[in-house]
């Protein structure tokens, strides 16, 4: 056994240690999907930061850094933007909502807010859950199955079926508390990787300044973030910078302020998640840039050097400077990137199933405690299904990108649930309806931003570069004030809405 699978095997094992432990905690539904609401900032922040990454950081975001240089860090102020903008002006007002409502997950929540006694909402917030969480965490398995064929040699499908194996296990054992603490340790081993990595390099180059020399030489245009002068290159720097807007009410990223012991924990955890955010990601943008000075050969295309949109980076990185136990380590970095965001998802779109539709919809008499076997088995059936999509879409289409794979399932969680999440904590006159409308605009409208808009003539350029995300979600936001601004009942609800958001603004 080679240095580098003592590491690997050595981080599997621990992620399987805290699912055994992470089980003793383990009592009803609560505990499964929210740890019984105690967990502290610390724990919250990062495993957040964890979850709302995904492969596409090491992976993706790395491999944007050594194809387009600083441009790469449009992305990185709109997700520091997203994710201070979440935690600072969304998390103490939702935090409040949900305790006061003893709201388990987000539908949960939405229910509560809007008076939703025919569970529409629950059911559209599940479907969509279930629609977009198969196709975001069948790219997580995808990036496994890379991660290892990449690093270690193994046949794609192998490490695919293995990496899901663990994640399976510590998810089916201890549920949330697992996903918590594994996601913690996780996004600890992220930061570290991502930092140290550019440092490394750039020495290993002979300094930050041979780097930016041997850039300048290969394009002038990767030592620049200024736009181009056509419409579609303001769309695709706009597009980038407005990523961060899923961090707004996405439900695998707002069920972390639910499990939140108190309020006020939450300026200390905004405080790490931010600082996290900026450097972790800067880190990714760096390491893409430094891996294309080392490993790209002058005109060279990075497609051919380092995998379609330069996505090989980071191992073809570690692989020239790390020794067998640290690229044992980053290897385990890497994984920990998508086997974060496997486990959070899988738990949101299950509760979406058990909790807001078995139980609250299907059979109200069900208890709680009833509920944990449940859950465990249709978490396992939905891994499953991803498994089945990220396999179908490996056989079928060799030139994906890990990225775009990616950002198809982030757009569509985020266009059908964080236009209603802002409007629900903010403003006291969104009704029922108005959400309604808004989830199934936003669901809907990022495939057709997607796979229509782009072939219209003359505008379907441009909507190509500016991504399915900000288009859907401005839809979903003015078609939810507008049916919400014309429901007849709004005048009956809007005062009960108002109490509730006052006592969350206290």
């Amino acid at each position: 056994m080679t240095i580098e699978l003592v590491a690997v095997f050595g981080y599997l094992i621990a992620l399987l240690a805290i699912g055994a432990f992470a089980a003793r905690r383990m009592k009803d539904v609560r505990d499964y999907y929210v740890g019984g609401k105690k967990l502290g900032y610390w724990v919250v922040a990062f495993s957040s930061r964890a979850t709302g990454e995904s492969a596409w950081l090491l992976l993706g975001l790395t491999g944007m850094g050594a194809a387009i240089g600083l441009q790469a860090f449009w992305v990185v102020l709109g997700e520091v933007l997203g994710v201070a903008g979440a935690w600072l002006l969304m998390a103490r007002r939702f935090k409040k909502l949900t305790d006061r409502y003893d709201s388990v997950t987000v539908p949960d929540y939405l229910a509560s807010r809007f008076r939703d006694r025919r569970h529409l909402l629950r059911l559209v917030s599940a479907g969509a859950l279930v629609v977009f969480v198969t196709v975001y965490v069948s790219a997580q398995i995808d990036a496994t199955g890379t991660a290892f064929e990449s690093f270690l040699g193994w046949n794609y499908y192998v490490g695919a079926v293995v990496g899901l194996a663990v994640v399976m296990v510590y998810i089916v054992t201890g549920g949330f508390v697992a996903v918590a603490w594994s996601d913690a340790f996780q996004g600890t081993l992220m930061f570290l990787g991502l930092v140290t990595l550019p440092i490394v390099g750039a020495f290993a180059a002979g300094g930050p300044s041979v780097v930016a020399v041997g850039l300048e030489a290969q394009d002038p245009a990767l030592l620049t973030m200024t736009l181009g002068d056509d419409v579609e290159s303001f769309f695709g720097v706009l597009s980038l910078l407005l990523i961060g807007i899923g961090f707004l009410g996405s439900p695998q990223v707002f069920v972390r302020f639910i499990s939140l012991r108190s309020p006020r924990e939450i300026r200390r955890g905004a405080a790490v998640a931010v600082s996290w955010t900026l450097l972790a990601l800067s880190g990714a943008v760096l390491t893409g840039m430094v891996g294309r000075h080392l490993l790209v050969d002058g005109g060279q295309a990075v497609d051919a050097a380092l995998g379609s949109g330069g996505q090989e980076v980071v191992p073809e990185l570690v692989g020239l400077l790390m020794p067998g136990l640290l690229a044992g380590v980053f290897i385990a970095v890497v994984l920990s990137a998508i086997m974060s965001t496997i486990d959070s998802l899988l738990v949101v779109a299950s509760s979406a199933l058990v909790r807001d539709w078995h139980q609250k919809v299907r059979r109200p008499e069900t208890p709680d405690h009833a509920l944990v076997s449940l859950s465990r088995r249709v978490t396992f059936a939905l891994a499953l299904a991803a498994l089945a999509v990220a396999l179908t879409v490996a056989a079928t289409t060799p030139d994906r990108t890990i990225f775009w794979f990616v950002i198809f399932g982030w757009s569509g969680i985020s266009a059908t649930f964080c236009p209603t999440m802002i409007l629900s904590v903010f403003w006291p006159g969104m009704t029922a309806r108005g959400a309604l409308a808004s989830m199934l605009v936003g669901f809907s409208s990022v495939p057709l931003f997607k796979f229509v808009a782009p072939e219209l003539p003359a505008v379907g350029p441009a909507l190509a570069e500016l991504s399915e995300l900000p288009p859907a979600f401005a839809a979903a936001t003015l078609v939810g004030i507008g049916v919400s601004v014309l429901d007849p009942s709004r005048a009956a609800h809007r005062a009960a809405a108002a109490a509730d958001l006052d006592a969350a603004a206290r």
